[in-house]
């Protein structure tokens, strides 16, 4: 993940992979299930059992922490979506009390959430077209207050649109 200096064009990238954290806990999940196998079965049963769990959780990992954040070019990215930033309104950086309040109970169902549990901080980006029905995007980030200077950077100064 990066920010570039204000003078330069806004480049930000941070890819919402899981923690390690879980990648010890699931390990620790295959070597239980393999233990159980290789006592109640033959090792060829036990060890292939045990191979697809294998693939199952690095795959879901993957899988799951695939989604990138960007900002560059004019463009913030976020997972599958993507909005120019002349359509970027008021952008701000929540700790993770108000990341808590703004995902759940003051919630918009229009919103776009690009959300991770393990991720407590965000950052919520005001959508400044009419023509749009999203209200604002609410994303997770490892360094909210670096996405939300990357993202004032592409969308210029805020005015009332």
């Amino acid at each position: 993940m990066s920010v570039s200096d204000p003078s330069e064009p806004a480049s930000y990238r941070e890819q919402l992979s899981v923690p390690l954290r879980w990648w010890v806990q699931g390990s620790m999940l295959v070597a239980t299930f393999w233990l159980a196998f290789v006592v109640a079965t033959p090792a060829l049963v036990a060890w292939t059992a045990t191979g697809v769990l294998v693939l199952l959780m690095v795959g879901g990992f993957l899988g799951y922490g695939a989604p990138r954040i960007e900002v560059g070019d004019g463009w913030l990215r976020a997972g599958r979506a993507r909005i120019s930033g002349q359509y970027v309104g008021e952008v701000t950086a929540l700790d993770a009390e108000e990341t808590r309040r703004v995902a759940g109970r003051d919630a918009d169902v229009r919103a776009y959430l690009l959300l991770r549990p393990y991720l407590k901080h965000s950052v919520r980006v005001t959508v400044a077209d009419d023509r749009d029905p999203t209200p604002y995007w609410l994303l997770c980030t490892r360094d909210p207050e670096g996405l939300a200077a990357a993202i004032r950077v592409i969308s210029g100064p805020v005015t009332s649109r």
